[in-house]
């Protein structure tokens, strides 16, 4: 009783309390970086260019990010990455101090002197002799090495370095390099997942003492450099380091956004900032969750990544270098996994930042006549399927955002949702071709190279969308003729199975049928990407919840469909590239196609199954440990997914500019946006069967939560109650959950 009277204190205080300065962050950066996370724990500001950090590794499909928490040795350190791609980029200007010279500076670190918080990065290398601490503002990486003596010391520096899929697809091109006796410039061309160009500027505190030209290493083409500084006494050495897209020039005004040698200053700034943003939502939680917690909204505001230099300048993805008409531009948007629930996040936490991600959109489309699917570093990489810039652009209209120009945008979305795509990357097999879709209302997987039934529900999401916006900015016709194609998800479900199943040219279903093997494209000939019939099944809900569920028998046909998904089916034993992760049934929390089936449990008469399910996904797939995210983090959208549960709010249909209600995982959370009143959420009373929902007193659909009723602040009330179990029953093998 003492302890739920302390509760309840610390709720009232938690709700009542005015905004005060942000507490220190409970951040763990290490979190994701073992396994499937594929995070990093190198510094970033919020939305950061660069991102200086710990490589393991150049290469091999565990070491997007560079780093694995478990690998032996750092190669060196490079300065930008991705937060838990499925694929590997960047990692350029890798250097690697050491306190000797010798024939390789890969180096052992003690783990017990590894640490890392927002904005700081710290480990000592055994091998070298040196502490090295990172940093980093908006625009520019910051290095500090300690010595454990002077004298003479060295520093690597590789610019032929990048993190690949493979070894032998990072070739390095037009490479160009000076050195002075204060630093060095340069640029390149690299081709890897997309072709980008890379200017780069270093700046050191101590004067180079000598260069040596090291031979490149076996199939690079790019030499590497020794260079030795005389520290005389001392035992420190400060590097600051630019980098653009557009040119040296670019790269050194980013270098010197802010100048001088105080690094424990900028750490502090970065922190700082850190702070401010993070205290934007706060929970009543115990310590272990605050840190599960407030790690995933760090995770999910690390991109998308400002690309636009301090003038303004950037480089698009036609090569082309132009100058944004204000604002910030942006990239490294993993748009298939993002556009679920991680910018659904970002309208409602970082507003400001959503007109500028939408400008960078129209912008990219300017450049090369279609929005992007997968864009990092400017440059587009054609990567997964559908058209995912749609919903975002739909929905930051939907929610009221103007800071970009609708006209444009629908212009931008229709071209981008009409006219058939031409490959990005030699041997693109995800294209939009509409044309085929046009003719057929799905694509044939005879008349297309892979995953047909995939690439046929994606683009219904976009169709969707677009439709919305096309309505919202008074077109109706043509907010009818793609709302029309949106539902030819319905051709391809098949009247035996009702799963979305594969149908050629001629209309004839695929066969043989197995609904349970997962295919990608890394396994194709296959229907679907890193999934199967089920899991993909259900993908028409993310914008026709209504027409799924009639086509599934209404409310109960769709609570069996559920039941059977979860509890029903066996586990499938699935690589992580196929998607087969952090799995209840079918249900595979480790790929984005599963992340909005458990909250659909909300349109039938069992939500509390679904509640329950939310907090069981929340409990078992992540945790405050290297390995606490179970598939990649895609740049934002598993973490997300897990910040929006913990509130109680899921954005099931990512465009309509709502969301829906489940059950909080905490009693009371606050978010505090600048010029928006506070929203205040709290959770009355235990257990998994929601009573009633009600904002400001006034009652609300747990369907259908208007982002518009909840930016204008207030008190969020979840009324519940444990709900009515017949105790556990057995279907299909697997113990099933309550049913209230």
């Amino acid at each position: 009783m003492i302890g739920r009277l302390i509760m309840l204190v610390l709720v009232l205080m938690l709700l009542t309390a005015p905004v005060r300065a942000a507490p220190p962050p409970a951040v763990d950066p290490f979190i994701g970086t073992d396994g499937t996370g594929h995070t990093f724990p190198g510094p970033s500001r919020p939305f950061g260019m660069v991102q200086p950090g710990p490589d393991n590794a150049a290469s091999g499909w565990a070491f997007t990010s560079g780093y694995q928490y478990r690998a032996p040795q750092i190669i060196g350190f490079s300065q930008n990455r991705a937060s838990g791609t499925g694929i590997p980029e960047l990692g350029d200007v890798l250097l690697q101090p050491s306190q000797t010279r010798r024939p390789d500076l890969a180096s052992r670190y003690d783990k017990a002197s590894e640490t890392a918080r927002p904005g700081h990065y710290a480990v000592t290398l055994s091998d070298n002799a040196v502490r090295v601490e990172l940093t980093a503002t908006l625009r520019s990486a910051f290095h500090r090495y300690r010595f454990a003596s002077g004298g003479r010391v060295w520093l690597l520096v590789d610019l032929q370095h990048g993190l690949a899929f493979r070894t032998d697809v990072q070739p390095v091109q037009a490479v160009a390099n000076q050195f002075g006796r204060a630093g060095f410039e340069g640029e390149a061309v690299r081709r890897n997942w997309t072709t980008r160009h890379i200017a780069w500027s270093v700046a050191f505190s101590q004067p180079i003492a000598a260069v040596e030209t090291l031979p490149p290493q076996p199939g690079q083409v790019a030499p590497r450099y020794l260079l030795a500084f005389d520290l005389g006494t001392g035992r420190e050495l400060l590097v600051r380091i630019g980098l653009s897209s557009t040119d040296r020039a670019g790269a050194r005004r980013n270098r010197d956004e802010r100048g001088g040698w105080q690094f424990d200053a900028v750490a502090r700034d970065s922190l700082a900032e850190w702070q401010a943003l993070l205290n934007r939502v706060q929970i009543s939680a115990p310590a272990q969750q605050q840190r599960i917690f407030q790690t995933a909204l760090y995770h999910a505001l690390l991109h998308p990544s400002v690309i636009s230099d301090v003038d303004g300048r950037w480089r698009g993805p036609d090569g082309r270098v132009r100058r944004a008409a204000g604002g910030l531009r942006y990239s490294t948007m993993s748009l298939w996994d993002s556009f679920r629930a991680a910018h659904p996040l970002y309208t409602l936490l970082v507003p400001e930042r959503v007109p500028d991600f939408v400008n960078s959109l129209l912008d990219h489309h300017d450049a090369v006549g279609r929005l992007p699917k997968w864009p990092i570093w400017g440059g587009e990489t054609g990567t997964m399927i559908g058209e995912p810039a749609l919903p975002v652009i739909a929905d930051a209209w939907a929610k009221g955002f103007r800071g970009f120009d609708g006209r444009r945008a629908l212009a931008a979305m229709v071209a981008t949702a009409t006219r058939d795509a031409t490959p990005v990357q030699p041997g693109d097999t995800a294209l939009s071709l509409w044309s085929v879709l046009d003719r057929f209302g799905y694509y044939p997987f005879d008349l297309v190279p892979g995953e047909a039934v995939s690439r046929t529900l994606e683009a219904g999401i976009g169709d969707a969308a677009t439709s919305r916006m096309a309505q919202m900015l008074g077109q109706p016709a043509l907010a009818a003729r793609l709302a029309a194609r949106a539902g030819g998800w319905r051709h391809l479900l098949d009247p035996e199975t009702g799963l979305a199943r594969g149908r050629d040219s001629q209309g004839r279903w695929r066969t043989p049928f197995d609904p349970l093997t997962p295919t990608s494209p890394l396994n194709n000939p296959g229907d679907y990407t890193e999934a199967n019939a089920w899991q993909y099944s259900w993908t028409p809900a993310l914008h026709d919840v209504a027409g799924l569920m009639a086509a599934w028998g209404g409310k109960a046909g769709l609570q069996a469909r559920l039941d059977r998904f979860f509890f029903g089916l066996p586990v499938t034993a699935g690589a992580a590239y196929l998607g087969q992760e952090a799995m209840i049934g079918q249900y595979a929390h480790g790929n984005e196609p599963s992340h909005h089936i458990a909250w659909l449990y909300a349109f039938t008469d069992a939500p509390a199954t679904g509640h329950r399910l939310v907090a069981r996904i929340a409990r078992d797939f992540y945790a405050d440990r290297p390995d606490g995210i179970i598939g990649n983090e895609d740049a934002g959208q598993m973490s997300a997914w897990y910040v929006f549960a913990t509130l109680g709010l899921y954005p099931v249909d990512p465009a309509s500019g709502g969301y829906v209600a489940g059950i909080p995982l905490v009693p009371a959370a606050r978010i505090n946006v600048p010029g928006r009143r506070p929203l205040r959420i709290l959770r009355r009373g235990q257990g998994e069967q929601l009573l009633s929902l009600r904002l400001a007193g006034q009652p609300l659909p747990a369907t259908a939560v208007p982002h518009a009723r909840l930016v204008r602040g207030g008190t969020l009330e979840f009324a519940v109650q444990q709900a009515r179990c017949s105790g556990q029953t057995r279907q299909g093998g697997a113990a099933r959950l309550c049913q209230p």
